[in-house]
């Protein structure tokens, strides 16, 4: 699983998401992309089931890489407990997700293989997603 070898504070806030992503919303690395469609938490469970089911329908033939990565610690207060007492405990990581961030990019497969791909690691996750080939940002789409 994802997760920072150290953070500055234990525990965070919620905090919002408004807006849409201003900082990697464009395909870098390689030649297809996985965008979000919606704000969402995105836990390191579910980006690990992603990368998963993204290996293992390219066996291996291109390479993938990771655009997000979770840094904010999930607090969480045990089951049947009573109000007060503080905050609960961290309990896992997860990425703060907006409209336009790309997740996921693939490279060196074709384009029919990396949609198939996409779409199967698009199914792990909580929320909408498209691809996207590189081509139609340069574009401008």
């Amino acid at each position: 699983m994802l997760s920072p070898k150290r953070v500055k504070f234990r525990k965070v806030q919620r905090g919002t998401m408004p807006g849409n992503a201003t900082r990697g919303n464009r395909v870098v690395f390689g030649d297809y992309a996985l965008v979000a469609m919606d704000r969402m938490w995105i836990t390191n469970r579910q980006i690990e089931a992603a990368r998963i089911a993204l290996n293992r329908h390219i066996k291996r033939g291109g390479k993938i890489w990771i655009r997000i990565f979770p840094d904010k610690p999930y607090s969480k207060k045990p089951a049947e407990t009573r109000m007060g007492k503080g905050k609960g405990a961290p309990e896992y990581w997860v990425a703060v997700v907006k409209p336009g961030t790309v997740m996921f990019e693939l490279g060196g497969i074709e384009q029919s293989i990396a949609q198939e791909a996409m779409t199967l690691a698009g199914s792990k996750l909580p929320i909408r997603t498209r691809f996207v080939a590189r081509a139609d940002f340069e574009l401008g789409a």
